[in-house]
Order: structure tokens, then sequence, then C-alpha cells
């Protein structure tokens, strides 16, 4: 382990992994936090929805930064403020200012949009596509047993034993990231105002939306589900804290396999191929679920396994997608990787925010799976308006 070479891939599944514990170890805990803070449990639901929209503005804001100032320094400064505002989390005397801990949160969606612009540093288009998949596989894994491990937690402890855990995590991973993180990327010479306004560049690629929207909602359909999954799970199916927890965990599995399947065949196939092939992956698991909730023939398990396609899908879309987007501009990775993010994240507030709008007592899943459902459908186009458009450029040489 050294300061002065490209971080090895452990390094990058754990710096990516501590974003999406951070999104997600608590949520079985959201009941149990609204009963602590005495607030409806829509106002706790908040923590997921804010958080996200503030991680899109966060990787707005750190891609020109880290291209301006290098990777390495913006990563590690990013990940203290991140254990400051835990701490805040931990000790909130008020649901309100809870939520503004949290949103502060937001700040360690640095460490994605950083890892997979050191990684463009270093590869080629397709071989980086195939690294970030091999990246995000592993970090597959921290979503797959988060929520069951904070619903287990919640039930035999209490809600701020998961932001203590996230607190020892966070100290870890920044020493893991001091020791073996060195910098990919040289100093661009350009000022942050300069650095910002190479932005225009990336709005004016259709490609670059193309990819960045076939991610955002590809993934929407899953953010859609981190937000009306919890009201499903325990008014819908009646679920305990910890079982919940382990149900939730469910697209975590095929997004696992989605990623291992584009880390040995994205450079075989190409990322469009891949993407399109998630797409509609994600659109036929919400698609059946739908048909049998609708046909009274739904379940706990029809509902919750059938999440796992939709892991699938964004296991074999979100790499590609999100490699696609940050190759329209190599010189600009860090900016491009920070805007495609923000789409990402964006979209996902929009939708966990909307999911839980929609679920009102007395509710089915059908408000939340139509959502998933035409958000599914958008992405695919997306993906298909970008093959299309690469072959009217062809056609044009």
């Amino acid at each position: 382990m050294t300061a002065k070479t490209p971080a090895h891939v452990v390094t990058l599944i754990l710096l990516t992994g501590i974003g999406a514990l951070s999104m997600n170890m608590f949520i079985p805990s959201l009941p149990s936090m609204a009963t602590y803070y005495e607030v409806d449990y829509r106002v706790m639901q908040l923590s997921i929805s804010l958080y996200l929209g503030l991680s899109a503005v966060v990787q707005v804001v750190v891609g020109p930064v880290s291209d301006q100032m290098g990777r390495r320094p913006v990563m590690l400064w990013s990940l203290v403020a991140f254990m400051v505002m835990t701490v805040g989390c931990i000790f909130a005397p008020t649901a309100l200012s809870f939520l503004i801990f949290r949103m502060g949160q937001a700040i360690v969606a640095t460490t994605l949009a950083i890892s997979r612009a050191s990684i463009r540093d270093v590869h080629e288009t397709d071989k980086a596509a195939s690294q970030i998949a091999y990246v995000t596989m592993g970090m597959a894994i921290v979503p797959m047993i988060s929520p069951a491990l904070g619903g287990v937690i919640d039930r035999y402890l209490d809600w701020t034993a998961n932001f203590w855990i996230l607190l020892l995590l966070g100290a870890m991973v920044w020493l893991l990231a001091y020791r073996d993180f060195g910098e990919t990327k040289s100093r661009s010479g350009m000022s942050l105002t300069q650095q910002f306004r190479e932005y225009p560049e990336l709005f004016r690629s259709p490609r670059f939306w193309g990819y960045s929207l076939a991610c955002g909602l590809s993934s929407g359909t899953f953010f859609a589900y981190l937000g009306g999954a919890p009201f499903v799970g325990t008014e819908i199916y009646g679920l305990e804290a910890d079982v919940l927890g382990l149900m939730m965990g469910a697209p975590a599995v095929g997004y696992f396999f989605g990623n291992y399947i584009s880390g040995r065949f994205s450079q075989r196939f190409g990322i469009n191929a891949m993407v399109l092939a998630g797409c509609i992956i994600n659109l036929a698991g919400v698609g059946v679920s739908i048909a049998l909730t609708l046909a009274g023939m739904e379940s706990v398990y029809t509902f919750f396994g059938l999440m796992n396609f939709v892991g699938l899908g964004n296991g074999l879309s979100i790499p590609n997608a999100t490699m696609g987007a940050i190759s329209v501009r190599p010189k600009l990775a860090g900016s491009a990787s920070g805007l495609a993010g923000a789409v990402m994240i964006g979209v996902g507030a929009v939708l966990s925010a909307l999911a839980g709008r929609v679920l009102v007592e007395g509710s089915t899943s059908v408000p939340l799976l139509t959502i998933m459902l035409l958000t599914a459908a958008a992405g695919m186009l997306s993906i298909l308006m970008v093959i299309r458009r690469e072959q009217r450029l062809k056609l044009a040489l």
C-alpha cells in the first residue's frame, strides 16, 4: 500500500461502499425513529430523499473541484466532513436537526464520483466499464447485508447504534484511503471558475445526456423502491424491522450478479448492448410484479423476490451507462462523473420522495410499482436514443 499509486480495487470497493452503507443501513429504523422524535413517518422518510437530493448537488460540485485540485485531497477531506456530520446525527435533539445533519452526510457521495473518475483516469472506456463493474459488484454486498444488519441492530439495540457503526467505518475507510489512494489526476492548472465553465461542453452532448438518463432512470426504479418498500413491508405485509431489512436486500443479490456479468462481458459486447439488456430486464421484473398484483396473486415473496430482476438490470446498465457518460469527454472525466452521478441521484431523490407520497394508509403496492414501471420504460428509451444517435454519427462519417 502506498499513497503514490492508484488505489487497489478493494480500497475502491470500500470507498464506494461507505456511501451505500450510509444511504440504506438505517432505513429499517425509520418507524422507530419517527416514534423517538414523535413525528409522522413521512417526516423521517425525508432523510432518504433529502440525502439523495444533496448527494446530487455534491457530485455536481466535486467533479470540477477534483479535476482542479486532484482526487486525493478532495476524497480525504470529504470523509472527515462525513464523520463530523455522523456525530451530529447521533446527538441530534430534534427531527429537524437530525435531518440537517443527515443532509450533511451526503458529502460522502464524493467517494463514488471520485472513485469512478480515478478509474477512468487510468483505463480506456470498455476496460474502465469492466473495472467499475467489478468495483460495484463488491460494493453490492453492502446494500445486500446493511438493511438486514440495520434491522437487527434496531431491534436489539437502538437506531443510534447504526450511526455509531457508520462513524467507526468512516474512520477506518479514511485511514485506508490515506494509505492507499494515490493521485491519478494532475492538477488542471485552471481556476475553479474556469473548471466549472467546462460544464456547457457536457450539456451540449446528446450522448452524455442519453447515457446519464439511462443510468438515472434505470437506477430510479431502485430508488423508488427504497422510498416505498418500508411502507409496503410494514403496513401491507406486517413485517418486523429485522425481517424487513432482510427482505429489502433482495435487489442487491441481483445487482451483485449483474455487475459480475458486466465485468466479464462489457469488453466483449460493448457498453450499449449491456445497458440495453439491463433496461429490458429491469422493465420485465417490475412488469411481472405489477401484473401479479393486479391479478390478485401477489405476496410478500413475489414483491420482494421480483426486485432481484431490478437489481440484475441495474447491475448491467449502471456501470456501463456511467462509463459511457464519462467517456464522451475524457478530459472532463471528473466533471462528467460528478454530473452523471448528480443526474442519477437527483432522479432517485425525486422518485424516492414521490414513492413516499403516493403510499397512504390503505394503499396497495400498485402506486409504487406503477412509478417503477414508467421509470424503467423511460430508461430503456434513453439508451435507444443513444444507440440511434451513434448510428447516425457513423452514417455521417
